[in-house]
């Protein structure tokens, strides 16, 4: 039997719980879970149309997130820099930034009240979004405003992640196989999922760059595929579990890099994904056991991951080895970033938490 789609982080599918839609797929698909905030969302099995081209959105209206003063409490899933600033995103369509690390927050215009699931910015100024409905959007002024470049209702799936090599060249990744190029900065997003070999067309849960050797992709039931030519040809690879991972990052070595998922699991690679080795997890009680949501790569190339239970993990030595910490919250996390004091900015239940770099509230401290 197939795998419920699950969460990842650097994002899997999530479905609102206040949202009683049914996702449509060509296999049997018994629950939607989202691991992260132990919601589940039950559906039943219906078959998919078929959408053999992405074309751009073209709408006269647009139905703008709800302003909340609450928005930065609210469930939160990803979390990046647009240069000095700070920009998260989340449910409702919330997208919200900071210019002070974190202590206050703005809420974005953003034509959207789906949950987002990723973002990302490929410099101070020009950012993506994906989440769900397939929805992609896109800013030119640090996340302050965004606009709606692409969204296919007929997958009724979402897209989870996002990656830009430039300003012209990116590509978004989710459900389904679902896998979106655009060479025109999002002018215009094509369906190049036939590029995979993805018959069974598993998520895809995250997408990253790995230093001097290329893309890397990860998903459902231990689905690994790399490209070292930006996306244009892959190959799949056999990864060394069967569960779902829910994201990969790269560290400051060349060739190497981290795929983690589901119960704590972690591996590490040092040539691009041809072999790996399990990263053992302590936690306080034990072997860690929580799945690990998302990762950042941060500036003194440590890298600290994030995850069910207020699990925080971080490395100093390119992954091979980790300190656990977990916050008294316990609250979920799904994203990670670093301010310039080296504090961290957690997202996920419970919106921002701005800490100390082993997870520690800062106002606690």
């Amino acid at each position: 039997m197939r795998e419920p789609v699950i969460r990842r982080t650097r994002s899997a599918v999530i479905q609102r719980h206040d949202d009683s839609r049914t996702l449509h797929t060509s296999r049997p698909l018994n629950a939607v879970v989202l691991v992260l905030i132990s919601m589940a969302l039950c559906g039943t099995a219906l078959a998919a149309e078929s959408t053999p081209t992405a074309a751009p959105v073209v709408s006269d209206t647009a139905v703008f997130a709800l302003e909340s003063a609450k928005a930065s409490r609210s469930l939160l899933l990803d979390v990046t820099h647009a240069g000095k600033r700070i920009v998260v995103v989340g449910d409702r369509g919330h997208i919200l930034y900071s210019d002070d690390q974190g202590k206050s927050w703005t809420q974005a215009k953003v034509p959207t009240r789906q949950l987002l699931t990723a973002v990302y910015f490929v410099d101070d100024q020009h950012g993506w979004a994906v989440g769900h409905d397939a929805q992609i959007l896109a800013s030119g002024d640090g996340g302050a405003t965004w606009n709606k470049q692409f969204e296919d209702l007929k997958r009724e799936a979402p897209l989870l992640d996002v990656w830009f090599k430039d300003l012209s060249t990116g590509i978004a990744v989710g459900a389904y196989g679902a896998l979106l190029e655009t060479t025109d900065g999002g002018q215009h997003w094509t369906d190049i999922g036939e590029r995979l070999d993805n018959e069974d067309q598993y998520h895809l849960n995250g997408i990253a760059y790995v230093k001097d050797a290329g893309l890397f992709i990860v998903g459902e039931m231990g689905s690994m595929f790399r490209s070292s030519d930006d996306g244009q040809t892959w190959e799949k690879l056999e990864g060394p579990y069967q569960g779902s991972l829910f994201g990969a990052v790269g560290t400051s070595q060349a060739n190497t890099l981290l795929a983690y998922g589901l119960r704590g699991n972690l591996f590490r690679s040092t040539d691009f994904g041809s072999n790996w080795e399990p990263v053992a997890l302590q936690g306080e009680r034990g072997p860690l056991e929580f799945s690990i949501a998302n990762a950042s790569l941060l500036p003194d190339n440590s890298i600290v991951l994030v995850g069910n239970g207020g699990s925080v993990m971080r490395s100093t030595d390119d992954g091979e080895t980790f300190t656990v910490s977990n916050r008294s919250d316990r609250l979920s996390l799904a994203g990670v970033a670093e301010d310039d004091k080296g504090n961290l900015i957690l997202v996920g239940q419970g919106g921002v938490h701005v800490t100390s770099p082993t997870g520690v509230d800062v106002a606690q401290q």
